[in-house]
């Protein structure tokens, strides 16, 4: 795990490309969908030139076709500091700390929430597969109609009354974690002309010190928006951004009850999950 965002609130943070998505119309000059596809190829192309399969994983800081991401990161090196001089020590998050419903996000309040029920589960293994036990896993999401409760969030989208879309779990022994929640869905963001974001749900997982936090995203299997998001394409490696997708599988499903759907996480090594403190701090 690497250092990531000092954001004390992520569902808050998730705001920062999803605000003020309203009827407000956009100023001239914005570029269309067409003009960031062409972005988007451009750059892969360029990085298929440049590096091989597998190379080039990390996502692009100065991604152009991600506006906002230009504007905002960070441009001079980082600050270095000696380890000894900050306190790295972290609470030992354990059983007792979480509640065993606080991974079931349709059952936070008194009515059931619209959309379609989902189990996530899979397991959070280390570099060399073995598994990761005793892990915080916490998600945050939009709920079925791609809405975000946050003030910031305001697009013609209903929120849920019975959806708060944040839950957290602690991996068992053999590395698994297990939610229960509701498919979000996609939703309008101010990137560019009729910009979308793809169906995702947050994943943050904290190692053992403050410094030690992995935030990522999980995707759905054969999002057509896929090929349309500069968040998901500013990783310029293709096995990289496949490997945020999540499979659907037949036997994680409740019978008449919830679809199911497996997402392993990596920490280190060749084949490790991608996280958004790479990118930057907008958890979109």
């Amino acid at each position: 795990m690497t250092d990531t965002s000092n954001s004390s609130n992520d569902a808050a943070a998730a705001q920062d490309t999803a605000d003020e998505n309203s009827a407000a119309p956009l100023p001239p000059g914005v570029p269309t969908q067409e003009q960031i596809s062409a972005e988007i190829a451009e750059s892969h192309a360029r990085s298929a030139r440049d590096h091989r399969p597998g190379e080039n994983a990390h996502p692009l800081r100065d991604f152009a076709p991600y506006r906002s991401a230009v504007l905002r990161h960070p441009t001079h090196e980082l600050v270095k500091v000696d380890p000894e001089e900050i306190e790295l020590a972290s609470p030992a998050f354990g059983h007792s700390d979480v509640s065993e419903d606080e991974n079931d996000l349709t059952i936070q309040h008194a009515g059931e929430p619209l959309g379609e029920r989902i189990v996530v589960t899979g397991h959070v293994l280390d570099g060399e597969g073995r598994p990761v036990a005793n892990q915080l896993v916490e998600v945050w999401q939009a709920n079925s109609s791609g809405r975000y409760v946050h003030k910031r969030d305001q697009h013609p989208a209903p929120l849920d009354p019975n959806f708060t879309g944040v839950g957290r779990t602690i991996t068992g022994a053999d590395g698994s974690y297990r939610f229960v929640t509701i498919k979000p869905g996609p939703y309008p963001w101010r990137n560019h002309r009729n910009a979308w974001r793809p169906a995702h749900i947050h994943f943050s997982l904290f190692g053992q010190a403050f410094t030690q936090r992995l935030i990522t995203q999980m995707y759905f299997p054969g999002d057509p928006l896929f090929a349309l998001d500069p968040i998901y394409q500013s990783i310029p490696d293709q096995q990289t951004r496949d490997g945020l997708i999540s499979t659907y599988d037949h036997g994680v499903t409740v019978p008449e009850w919830a679809t199911g759907y497996r997402w392993d996480i990596v920490l280190t090594g060749a084949t490790a999950t991608w996280r958004e403190s790479d990118h930057e701090e907008d958890h979109a």
